[in-house]
């Protein structure tokens, strides 16, 4: 996709909540992320988001599988992740659109789930952090992803940080 489409993002000047949804080509690309992890996880673990539009190089990813709230299909969604103090964190951002992500809304709805990072697998439970341990997780994040306070900005919802309890982060060992 290239930078093209989230620079013409960038460059709108939304007030709070008006940014309602991903753009088509933004959400293509997650989908081809989301395939990849599938076929080949230890490839698909270092994404590089330029590929939406996000500089700053690769990242961290995981495949989150989790259960749809209204259809109880099992799904699965590749997000990039967080560590800090042994624990695993993924944030409900979706580019600060509006609304909570869909995946988001299912793990409220049943937060067990199970994590891929790279070829490891764990049995996880979901939770959303309160304010203390978010603000300590906050300036964490924004450090590694700076577009996450971009996205914070674009909307009125405090963007939830959930930690995924079972699952442990990578160390780059098989």
């Amino acid at each position: 996709m290239g930078p093209g489409k989230m620079d013409e993002v960038r460059a709108t000047d939304f007030k709070p909540d008006e940014f309602k949804a991903l753009p088509d080509a933004v959400q293509e690309e997650l989908d081809k992320h989301r395939r990849q992890y599938m076929t080949d996880p230890e490839a698909a673990h270092y994404w590089d988001p330029i590929a939406i539009g996000t500089p700053g190089g690769p990242v961290a990813t995981l495949l989150l599988h989790h259960v749809g709230r209204k259809s109880g299909r099992d799904l699965n969604t590749a997000l990039q992740y967080y560590n800090l103090d042994g624990k695993v964190a993924i944030i409900a951002s979706r580019g600060g659109t509006e609304g909570h992500p869909a995946w988001y809304l299912n793990l409220l709805d049943k937060p067990e789930c199970k994590v891929q990072i790279s070829k490891n697998s764990y049995d996880c439970v979901a939770r959303t952090m309160g304010d203390e341990e978010r603000a300590k997780w906050w300036d964490h994040i924004c450090e590694e992803q700076p577009a996450q306070a971009e996205y914070q900005a674009r909307t009125t919802r405090q963007i939830p940080v959930v930690v995924l309890e079972g699952a442990v982060p990578f160390d780059g060992k098989a």
